[in-house]
């Protein structure tokens, strides 16, 4: 029996009235013989057999929805819906090799590793022997294009500005809480992983250098399946996290619950040198720890064969902590003046939920959807801080700034796709309301009670309310050329109110935001897309919050309520030769770009936020993805890129310079049933600028094996990461006033042993429905 799976590719749109489909099934280039095509529709079933050449005619009683199956040697490889209206052309293309099981017989076959679309590259991470047994943010760093930092988050190579979505459903968190919440998600679950580097219209326009979409996998088969992992994580400390889901699956109902639970500690350490007239020198020693759990249910009902409903929920809760001792020396003129040490205990938990509700209809003979969905999320984290400062003197100030902050994001939207003949239509609307609401105080302890200092407290109140709509269209000339291009329009009011201070911050600004793109594929070969794609950047609710975040008795961190979003301009022009080397050209325009900015002023070192910089850049990215010798999977890719940076309004010096970016990743099986493979990856960036700052060398060499046990029931994997130690982050940063260096090291070298069990149908995948709440990041 061929072990194949077959992709179905709908080529041509309906002609004209009648009930026959014709068409031609080919692999390669070459005609597939003899392959029985079935469509059904409700209690009618029709056959017919290709011929030599791999030709076929199937006569239809009416017009109609046909479910069209595929068989071969006996076996079902294939299934899609048509929408039959008059006489209909469908041809069928064999492309690459998946594994699929069928009613117990197991077809092997490959997809593409890598793809290419007009506004994204796909990592097909089902199809990646490497990426197997893992868990989402190391999915996340085996992704060509992504770089994953414990301690900053999520970037795509070269670029700034990136939001991640799940499913289409955008992510609340950031930095080092958005890679503890990826951990929690497993490789085998994850479909493809979507690098969109110019998002279209109906996409929210948040996010200046584009999205990073996770796409889950989805039920197949009717029953039960479920998998159970644990891992152990060995750095300096010793963390460890388990997962379980459990899948069921029958005609009409689709559902997953997933639960999550995740123990971790690390030490880290932070080094920051200033230079000038003023100069200091801090070092920190962290100690970070936390625990959390998390559940999610999902739930998809089919009401009948023309729409279905769906809930999801997802609860999480968790403690994030840190002890740190910081000692900071200060300088005059280069004389030194005076040393303060600061040992603070930092103890936080939150508490967060998401809820989001749909429903989907498709109606009329073109089959038209109509999607409505309803999101609300809330996060209330709680944190304390203590610490104490000592001067050179002897002087001790012992200090307290408990918080309390309230996150409230609601949202709703309607979406519509109308497949007409001449183009495909997508449109729809969205309302989305924000409210941050917070209570943080500064406490002096003071003859044996903490009092209340209300000039460094704040009572803060922000609302933002943004109107959405979009329309765009997607044509396909012929088999070579296809295009699309739309149009969103953004509509937001500010409203900011520190009742502390009587500080009153009032915004409305409305924006259009357009894409276009240009595909054209020469042959079956090569691909070539150009598009564009005009992007804004709204500053997190942390970053405009006006309280000050104290480090020590004179050093803190503080909101801007004056911050304003930044726009960004993206081209791109990219090639894709036979699925395996993609290329890449890019121009970035961004304007009034923010960012964090540090200044010393005597003892008072202040960071805070500002616009302060329009940026230029330019690249090209490379990526290779092939299999050598049927047991060797290579995955390499670079980025270089030149960047001009132009400052104003602050004393951050305008910078220009280049980077480079390196990645190769290689998974050999070490036996033919690829049961037994090793693994040995390594990143590494030369040195390079980025904005008004020069980043040093750094690398990360991984190693590790994986087995895979009980007929691949049971997958064990073994790694050590950063084993030599390369990945610090050291640099400079220019000022007109001075130069400021830093050299920091979070504890990524570290040894990871999980394993994890698969039980039931595994074609049962979960109940994911692609649900979009795009603004739950900023929510940091």
């Amino acid at each position: 029996m061929k072990k194949t799976l077959i992709s179905v590719v709908l080529l041509l749109p309906v002609l004209a009235f009648s009930q026959r489909i014709t068409g031609k099934i080919t692999q390669t280039g070459n005609s597939v013989s003899y392959i029985e095509i079935v469509a059904v529709k409700d209690k009618t079933r029709q056959t017919a057999i290709s011929d030599e050449k791999g030709n076929y005619s199937l006569q239809l009683p009416d017009n109609g929805n046909y479910n069209i199956k595929l068989i071969q040697d006996g076996a079902e490889v294939s299934t899609a819906e048509i929408s039959v209206n008059g006489d209909t052309k469908q041809d069928f293309f064999i492309e690459t090799k998946q594994e699929k099981q069928i009613e117990g017989v197991t077809l092997t076959a490959r997809k593409k590793l890598i793809e290419r679309k007009a506004d994204r590259l796909i990592f097909n991470v089902s199809n990646s022997v490497a990426s197997q047994g893992m868990d989402g943010a190391e999915a996340l760093s085996t992704t060509p294009l992504l770089k994953v930092d414990d301690n900053a988050g999520i970037s795509i190579v070269g670029k700034s500005g990136v939001a991640v979505m799940i499913n289409d459903r955008m992510l609340n968190l950031s930095g080092s809480e958005l890679v503890t919440y990826l951990k929690s998600l497993r490789s085998e679950n994850i479909e493809k992983i979507e690098v969109i580097t110019t998002p279209p219209a109906k996409y929210e326009a948040q996010g200046n250098s584009g999205l990073i979409n996770i796409v889950l996998k989805k039920n197949q088969n009717l029953g039960w399946s479920g998998s159970l992992t644990t891992s152990l994580q060995q750095q300096t400390y010793t963390g460890f996290s388990n997962n379980a889901t459990v899948n069921y699956q029958n005609e009409k109902l689709r559902s997953s619950l997933k639960l999550r639970h995740y123990d971790y500690q690390k030490r880290s350490y932070e080094n920051y040198t200033i230079e000038g007239a003023d100069g200091l020198k801090s070092s920190d020693e962290r100690r970070d720890f936390g625990n959390g759990l998390g559940a999610n249910l999902s739930i998809d009902y089919q009401i009948n064969a023309k729409s279905n409903v769906g809930f999801i929920y997802d609860y999480g809760f968790g403690h994030s902590n840190m002890d740190v001792q910081n000692t900071s020396r200060y300088f005059q003129n280069g004389m030194y003046t005076n040393t303060l040490s600061t040992y603070a205990e930092h103890r936080a938990n939150s508490r967060q939920q998401t809820i989001s509700g749909y429903y989907d209809l498709k109606f009329g003979k073109q089959d038209n959807k109509l999607s409505i969905t309803g999101n609300y999320f809330s996060n209330i984290p709680e944190s304390l801080i203590d610490f104490t400062t000592t001067e050179s003197s002897g002087d001790d100030f012992v200090v307290r700034t408990p918080s309390t902050v309230d996150y409230k994001i609601y949202s709703g939207q309607a979406d519509l796709t109308l497949p007409y003949q001449f183009a495909k239509m997508e449109t729809g609307v969205k309302f989305t309301n924000f409210d941050n609401n917070s209570n943080i105080s500064y406490q002096n302890l003071t003859n044996g009670n903490f009092i209340t200092d209300p000039l460094k407290s704040n009572v803060f109140e922000y609302n933002e309310k943004n109107y959405a709509a979009y329309v765009s269209f997607e044509k396909e000339f012929n088999e070579k050329w296809s295009a699309k291009a739309g149009l969103r329009y953004e509509y937001s009011t500010v409203n900011g109110n520190s009742l502390t201070s009587g500080q009153q911050t009032k915004n409305s600004y409305g924006k259009f935001f357009p894409t276009a793109y240009i595909s054209y594929k020469s042959n079956e070969n090569n691909t070539f897309n150009l598009n564009y794609s005009k992007r804004i950047n709204r500053p997190g609710f942390r970053a405009i919050n006006p309280y000050r975040w104290y480090i020590n008795v004179n050093s803190y961190f503080t909101g801007n309520p004056l911050l304003t979003p930044s726009i960004n301009h993206n081209f791109e022009i990219s090639h894709v030769y036979k699925g395996k080397l993609s290329t890449s050209a890019y121009f970035q325009r961004t304007v009034e770009a923010f960012g964090q900015l540090a200044n010393l002023q005597g003892e008072n070192r202040i960071s805070t936020f500002a616009n302060y910089y329009n940026q230029n850049s330019m690249g090209i990215t490379v990526n290779y993805s092939d299999t050598f010798f049927k047991f060797w999977e290579a995955n390499y890719s670079t980025d270089i890129s030149y960047m001009e940076t132009k400052v104003f309004a602050t004393d951050a010096a305008s910078r220009k310079g280049n980077s480079y970016n390196f990645d190769f990743q290689n998974n050999l099986s070490l036996n033919k049933s690829k049961t037994v493979q090793l693994i040995f990856n390594y990143w590494f960036r030369l040195p390079s600028n980025s904005g008004n700052s020069y980043m040093n060398y750094a690398g990360n060499f991984t190693s590790g094996l994986k087995l895979s046990l009980m007929e691949k029931s049971l997958q064990v994997n073994v790694f050590v990461s950063d084993i030599f130690k390369q990945a610090r982050s050291r640099g400079e940063i220019y000022y007109t006033t001075g130069t400021h260096y830093y050299n920091n090291y979070y504890d990524s070298r570290r040894l990871t042993l999980s394993a994890t069990y698969t039980f039931g149908n595994k074609k049962v995948k979960g109940a994911d429905r692609n649900v979009k709440f795009d603004e739950k990041n900023r929510a940091n």
